[in-house]
């Protein structure tokens, strides 16, 4: 899978894009957990997601935020972080002009950035939120959310409640116009341990494949 490096808004970020062959190929970006804590474009989670993503038929792109590996810039409480993501999701459409299906898919700090990217972007046409931080950040600016997609979480998440998620797709349920799937993985913690990561990954590739096959129809 290529490394690349493309411009941010502080300098250059860099990345992992993995094209598929066709032209067309629906895209997606995958965003990490919070940099200061160790999340980076390799972290496991977001790793499985970027090949999940990919055995779909995405062209997919992770990438690491300002401050972390080899991308420049240091963090900045997710406003530059956002910014990144835009101008991630920038190079990804310019190298990808024919696409017709664009998704952003993050975990952690990363769900809580690609739900923000989501307001701004009405391109994107689907959303996976892995672990949403619901008691850490507010997610209030999700009025109206406005595209479907999946919040998926473990039952024993210690670091982000699932009481506070369950609160968090409530509330976007009431929302008219779209549907949250809601998700949660029996037993398993904030980063989906073994055996619980294949069975998150299932998850995730059964309701990104019913949303495909739904469009198509």
């Amino acid at each position: 899978m290529p490394e690349v490096i493309f411009p941010g808004p502080e300098g250059r970020l860099e990345g992992r894009y993995h094209p598929q062959k066709e032209s067309d190929a629906p895209i997606a970006i995958v965003l990490h957990p919070h940099p200061q804590f160790g999340g980076t474009m390799n972290n496991k989670v977001v790793y499985n997601l970027h090949y999940a993503f990919y055995n779909m038929g995405f062209t997919v792109l992770r990438f690491n935020f300002r401050g972390v590996g080899r991308s420049q810039g240091e963090y900045d409480q997710g406003v530059g972080e956002l910014s990144d993501a835009a101008s991630a999701l920038d190079y990804l459409q310019s190298m990808n002009n024919n696409s017709k299906h664009c998704w952003v898919a993050g975990f952690s700090f990363g769900a809580w950035i690609g739900m923000q990217l989501l307001m701004r972007r009405p391109e994107i046409t689907g959303f996976v939120s892995v672990s949403p931080p619901a008691n850490m950040y507010d997610f209030s600016f999700l009025a109206p959310c406005p595209a479907s997609g999946l919040i998926i979480n473990g039952t024993a998440d210690r670091v982000a409640p699932p009481a506070d998620t369950t609160s968090l797709v409530s509330k976007l349920k009431e929302q008219k116009g779209i549907t949250i799937t809601h998700e949660e993985i029996e037993g398993s913690g904030h980063f989906f341990e073994e055996p619980h990561m294949e069975t998150m990954i299932d998850g995730v590739t059964g309701y990104v494949k019913r949303r495909l096959t739904e469009s198509t129809r």
